[in-house]
């Protein structure tokens, strides 16, 4: 067990890797790390906190060492009771305000990673209940579905299905587990759960491969 007092984020992330490394867990969560070495988990608790003002255990694992990143076992509530609350995705969308436009149009790393911890804050805020971040997630995150489906053949297929599209971003809120893209995570959902999808249709569609689509042949009373 480690007891040294932990000053800064670095010298926190450094001890629990070196820890990990020689314990060699199987998973680790909140009280493992209580358990073995008491000064990072004071350190973390204190000081490195969410927009909320929950301990952000997310920054910490993404800092891990990525073989250690996937035993993450986060501790999730019994049971979760449905609620609304727009305070607190606005707490986020507030701590983020001039940076807004990343969610769809990042400009370069440190937007997409701007991105990462929004998407990621109002997750966490979804899966202790709040319905009102669910909607919030949704709104944007479609944005992103829709032009995925125009522009990779391998989810081409959730093309006409938007319903069954949202009710995967609900899924994955639900079950995201550890650090990570949760981009990439809904990416690959949609991309596995598509290959024994039928194609759908649209009126967009090209007939014969040629210019002229199915609107064309429409015929309007």
């Amino acid at each position: 067990m480690i007891n040294k007092k932990v000053k800064d984020f670095d010298t926190a992330i450094r001890l629990l890797n070196q820890l990990l490394k020689k314990m060699q867990p199987q998973e680790f969560g909140t009280s493992w790390i209580k358990a073995n070495s008491i000064g990072v988990y004071q350190y973390i608790c204190e000081n490195i906190r969410t927009e909320y003002d929950d301990v952000d255990w997310d920054k910490v694992t993404s800092c891990l060492d990525r073989s250690f990143q996937s035993r993450w076992n986060r501790t999730k509530p019994k049971k979760v009771e449905p609620y609304n609350n727009q305070s607190e995705v606005g707490t986020v969308l507030s701590a983020y305000k001039d940076k807004l436009y990343s969610f769809i149009a990042p400009i370069d790393d440190n937007d997409k990673y701007i991105r990462h911890k929004m998407i990621i804050s109002l997750v966490r805020i979804g899966q202790k209940g709040n319905l009102s971040a669910y909607e919030e997630l949704i709104k944007w995150i479609t944005f992103l579905t829709d032009e995925w489906i125009d522009c990779y053949p391998q989810i081409r297929r959730w093309k006409g299905y938007s319903d069954e599209v949202e009710e995967k971003i609900k899924t994955c809120i639900r079950c995201y587990r550890y650090t990570g893209s949760f981009l990439t995570y809904l990416f690959r959902t949609l991309e596995y759960s598509a290959r024994g999808k039928p194609p759908g249709c649209s009126l967009d569609d090209p007939i014969a491969g040629g210019k002229r689509t199915r609107v064309d042949f429409v015929l309007v009373s």
